[in-house]
């Protein structure tokens, strides 16, 4: 079955349940027609687009479909958790996890340009599912969440995982129901489908993870470091409020080290840089503004409970200029 590219001009934005519950029907049928009996493998990651499309196909073909959670190493703190509880536990989700945690870092290993980062993940990803599908008879499709931002951006700004960086030889056809949709559009459609709010309202996170915002080459200390440090600014916006009201923020940590002081003596390690932005279709981003007092109380926060971090920084570029993501 062709997919479409390009958004339809006449495509109207889904902004109510009816909107979205007339879209659901259609995917349901599409899927089902592209589908038939065949297996679908699932790229779930968690983040709102992978799990909305699996809602969206379970209620289309049900345990047709297989879910695979692929631990790269690089997820946030307590998210593969999230996952099984919230998809095998709750949703009775088909789901395979498969922790893959050495073998994608000992591939990344020396690694610093961003777009290759990019490209081992998205094509080990890929390796992962044929492994996994090979185990498994009657599979035919691979699901991807892929939403409309991906399809645009992957002309030139970035190798996307969704769409840049796919081996020409893959076994398996894509199915992406989402793919029109932005980000805005699928969470409406992910409460429709009934998926609990917190999830829905998640916010966005790339399928390399962190692997994009622990910058340049890829440390495990400092990975460890980039982790507990995102944890505690995540906590902090839950508590104070800003986590429903600012729709991506994350930690970045550069590959470079600084002097500083700790229990009087000198102390080197490197910066956290703070990225808050709002935005309604991740084409264009504007910032958010913290308050300083909640400012001091991430940094004192960070500097003192994350080894190796010495500094705190709040990047305060819109885009355009900068990118979301700082790879």
């Amino acid at each position: 079955m062709e997919l479409l590219n390009k958004r339809p001009d006449d495509m109207a934005r889904i902004t109510t349940k009816e909107l979205a519950d007339a879209f659901i029907a259609e995917q349901v049928a599409e899927v089902r027609a592209q589908v038939g009996d065949k297996k679908v493998l699932l790229a779930l990651s968690g983040g709102v687009d992978s799990s909305v499309v699996a809602a969206l196909l379970i209620k289309a073909i049900g345990k047709q479909l297989v879910c695979v959670h692929v631990n790269h190493g690089l997820m946030r703190k307590g998210e593969s958790e999230q996952v099984i509880e919230l998809f095998k536990n709750g949703l009775d989700a088909n789901l395979i996890y498969v922790d893959a945690t050495d073998r994608f870092l000992d591939l990344l290993k020396d690694v610093s340009d961003p777009e290759t980062k990019r490209k081992i993940i998205g094509g080990e990803f890929i390796k992962v599912f044929d492994e996994e599908s090979s185990k498994l008879e009657g599979i035919s499709f691979l699901a991807q969440g892929t939403i409309y931002p991906d399809i645009i951006e992957s002309k030139g700004v970035k190798a996307h995982h969704n769409v840049g960086g796919l081996p020409e030889d893959m076994q398996m056809e894509l199915v992406e129901p989402v793919r029109l949709l932005y980000k805005d559009e699928v969470r409406v459609v992910g409460e429709a489908l009934g998926l609990p709010h917190d999830m829905v309202y998640r916010q966005p996170f790339p399928g390399p993870g962190l692997g994009v915002r622990c910058l340049g080459a890829i440390t495990r200390d400092r990975l460890h470091a980039l982790r507990e440090a995102d944890a505690i600014l995540r906590e902090e916006f839950d508590k104070s409020g800003l986590a429903g009201k600012v729709w991506q923020y994350f930690i970045a940590v550069p590959d470079m080290k600084s002097v500083g002081v700790r229990d009087g003596k000198r102390y080197e390690g490197w910066p956290a840089i703070i990225r808050a932005v709002n935005t309604t279709d991740a084409m264009t981003a504007t910032i958010e503004e913290i308050p300083y007092e909640l400012l001091h109380h991430i940094t004192d926060r960070i500097t003192h409970e994350v080894e190796g971090i010495n500094r705190v920084l709040l990047d305060l570029t819109p885009k355009p200029i900068g990118t979301i993501e700082w790879e």
